[in-house]
């Protein structure tokens, strides 16, 4: 893959000897109450201290030697969000794309399941870490085999062996899924060495991988985290291993893959059964982390929603559009046979999964926010401020929703080494990974949109559009959050101009004709 461009000099600012923040109310990230109003200093890329503003002196203001302000007098600070499952490359589309579109949206650490090939997603790891690149910070996971020349893990011998390699070639955790030549036995091998080794786990179980195994008999194996919503309702089942299909079923088959995920609420214990709490009890006790990924799977019960949500037009490349167009073959473009029947049976499938997370929340359990973007209409830095409204859905509050798509995520990637995170939270020592955003998100999530969202002008009786994030820090880099935003823009219309992708249909127009 070509590699990242480097970071111009133009894009982004610092880092600084003493940056000061001034005039915010901060959003923690741990799901605790706002403070403020503060002046936050940072210096270089660690925040060093957290002032409260004297009210009855807010002109006697230290410290007074910094070598750049920022006013953000009223504003808000969240920590930078982190977002524990991100792809990059769909429709061929540059990595910088993604980046930009993450940092545009206070998005300063992604964890790549995978991201890219080895070698490419270490590059930029460290490439971000010395802020040489326009890029959030990156977590580095891998599916097994990947990188390594001694072929496809199909052993647990060559399990342990591929393991043992990538914690030598700069893999941070392991990605596994169910559709592999690998199965049960290699995985509980894998899992064993990772935890050895001090990688992570993750894991999409994909359909498969259920005759041997389901979410709850990973977390007893020690699955870090199980994401998507495969394996959790395969453990809930009150007979047999799968649920039933119909004659012919085929998981090649997009249409019918998809199809068939929402029937499965027919056939398990139900919200409030023993059974059920005792499978959400029994991953509690296993420290498992869910990471729901709700936004990626809209379209499954509202398709012409997201085909039409308003950023695409400026902001979604052609050549993703065209990926996305309704196909076969395309992995998720499962919509070229969709009904209004298969978006009833999503929407009562989406409220027993809504209800599964909550319950684990409730429980003490970790819900960490992903978005999987990238695939059906979920473009990226958008889908995290869309998996935001949909923990608030789920019954999440709005601190619980940002500390589940910052700290949570944050302490889920460190929980294989032991300690604590250096980022996800807006704390002394903490690395200066942060969102500054004009609007309270905790009144309305929307703020945080790139396209922002409407209000009425009460003097003048307009509507105006308002919100977006104002800047983001990663690392004591400022970035002007609109600025990268126009970068991607630009990006869109030289590809539009250049006619790639000139037969791509956005709204299917010619298909009335």
């Amino acid at each position: 893959a070509d590699p990242t461009p480097a970071r111009g000099a133009k894009e982004g600012a610092g880092p600084f000897k003493k940056l000061v923040i001034r005039g915010v109310n901060v959003i923690v990230g741990t799901g605790g109450k706002v403070v403020g109003p503060v002046d936050i200093v940072v210096k270089r890329d660690r925040i060093a201290e957290i002032i409260p503003i004297d009210p009855n002196a807010p002109r006697k203001r230290h410290p007074r030697d910094a070598d750049h302000e920022i006013d953000a007098t009223g504003m808000w600070v969240m920590p930078g969000l982190v977002d524990e499952h991100v792809h990059t490359g769909t429709g061929n589309t540059p990595r910088t794309y993604a980046y930009k579109l993450w940092l545009a949206h206070g998005v300063t650490t992604v964890r790549g399941v995978t991201l890219a090939a080895n070698a490419d997603a270490v590059r930029d790891r460290e490439a971000s870490e010395r802020n040489e690149i326009v890029a959030p910070r990156i977590v580095n996971y891998q599916t097994p085999g990947n990188g390594w020349s001694d072929g496809q893990v199909d052993s647990p011998e060559k399990g342990a062996a591929w393991v043992a390699w990538a914690a030598a070639n700069g893999v941070d955790g392991i990605k596994f899924f169910g559709d592999r030549v690998y199965g049960r036995a290699e995985i509980e091998v894998m899992i064993a060495e990772a935890r050895k080794r001090g990688l992570g786990t993750t894991m999409h179980h994909s359909p498969p991988i259920y005759p041997q195994l389901n979410a709850v008999e990973s977390g007893r194996l020690g699955l870090g985290t199980v994401t998507h919503f495969y394996g959790h309702f395969e453990s809930l089942l009150k007979e047999g291993r799968e649920h039933p299909k119909p004659p012919g079923y085929d998981y090649r088959n997009e249409a019918a893959r998809w199809r068939g995920v929402a029937t499965v609420i027919e056939y398990t214990h139900q919200p409030g059964s023993p059974q059920w709490k005792a499978y959400l009890e029994e991953q509690l006790s296993n420290n498992v982390t869910f990471g729901p990924t709700f936004g990626v799977y809209l379209a499954g019960r509202d398709l012409t929603r997201v085909r039409g949500l308003e950023w695409h037009p400026r902001f979604a490349l052609p050549s993703i559009w065209d990926f996305w167009e309704p196909s076969p073959q395309a992995h998720g473009s499962f919509y070229y046979d969709w009904t209004s029947e298969d978006e009833a049976s999503w929407k009562r499938f989406y409220q027993q999964y809504f209800q599964l997370i909550h319950d684990y929340k409730e429980l003490g359990g970790r819900i960490a926010g992903g978005t999987d973007p990238g695939f059906i209409y979920n473009l990226y830095g958008f889908a995290n401020i869309t998996e935001l409204e949909m923990l608030r859905e789920a019954g999440l509050s709005a601190l619980e929703a940002i500390e589940a798509m910052s700290g949570n995520v944050a302490q889920t990637i460190a929980d294989p080494r032991g300690g604590k995170p250096d980022y996800g939270t807006v704390e002394i020592g903490k690395s200066a990974d942060l969102a500054i955003v004009p609007y309270n998100p905790l009144e309305d999530l929307k703020t945080l949109y790139g396209t922002g969202t409407a209000r009425l002008d009460a003097e003048s009786g307009d509507i105006k559009r308002i919100g977006g994030v104002q800047w983001t820090i990663r690392n004591g880099v400022v970035y002007d959050a609109k600025k990268l935003l126009a970068d991607v823009a630009d990006m869109v219309k030289a590809q539009k101009e250049a006619g790639a992708c000139r037969d791509i249909d956005p709204d299917w127009s010619t298909y009335y004709l």
